[in-house]
């Protein structure tokens, strides 16, 4: 598949590129991309939570009332569950969330996106472009030129580049990531996709050598 690759006025440079049909074009794996999400969202999980349970509550153990003869269930001590203040039953303890997914379905997953993405028609090539300095504004105009305002979209760089991600932190519909640290979430959470023309070289030679 052809793309033609535009500039950052968002006007066509006269050049094309072929997005090979191995990485952009393939047969989509649903399953493949939940399981890749599944584990992207679940790593993001600090599993810091916690509860007391009626043995790690401090309270008194005196019998708060006589077991026979009240007419109500019979109750050992304050750190009762069914008390204000007493311990939680089966509480939240801390705990790991990650789990570990096979290589070639987690590249299947990205490249299933990609695919999506292309099918859709919201995957853009721009010539590259750097910044001398830090500025948002620069980028915003970028994004308009690029009919891509108010729309969430994923800068994709051959690798990393200060300037630009600096001037992308203001912007709360633009991320940026480099090729190398390119996920299945990312691909799917932005509307557009927009890869520097480099950067579509550094995904076809990371995934050809997998195949």
């Amino acid at each position: 598949m052809e793309l033609n690759v535009l500039n950052i006025q968002g006007k066509e440079t006269g050049r094309k590129i072929n997005l090979a049909e191995t990485i952009f074009g393939i047969e989509p794996n649903d399953h493949a991309i939940y399981l890749d999400v599944k584990q992207y969202l679940a790593n993001q999980r600090q599993g810091t939570h916690k509860s007391k349970e009626r043995a790690e509550i401090h309270r008194s153990t005196k019998k708060v009332k006589r077991q026979k003869g009240t007419g109500t269930a019979r109750m050992g001590s304050a750190k009762s569950p069914l008390l204000r203040g007493g311990g939680r039953v089966f509480g939240p303890r801390p705990r790991d969330y990650s789990f570990k997914l096979n290589k070639k379905l987690k590249s299947l997953a990205r490249l299933s996106a990609l695919s999506y993405k292309v099918k859709e028609s919201t995957i853009f090539v721009v010539e590259d472009f750097s910044f001398d300095k830090p500025k948002t504004k620069d980028l915003l105009g970028i994004s308009s030129n690029l009919n891509l305002l108010n729309k969430k979209s994923l800068f994709v760089l051959s690798d990393q580049n200060k300037n630009i991600y600096l001037s992308s932190r203001n912007l709360k519909d633009v991320n940026v990531i480099t090729a190398s640290d390119l996920n299945t979430y990312s691909i799917l959470y932005a509307k557009n996709l927009v890869l520097f023309e480099s950067a579509v070289k550094v995904l076809e030679e990371r995934y050809n050598q997998k195949q």
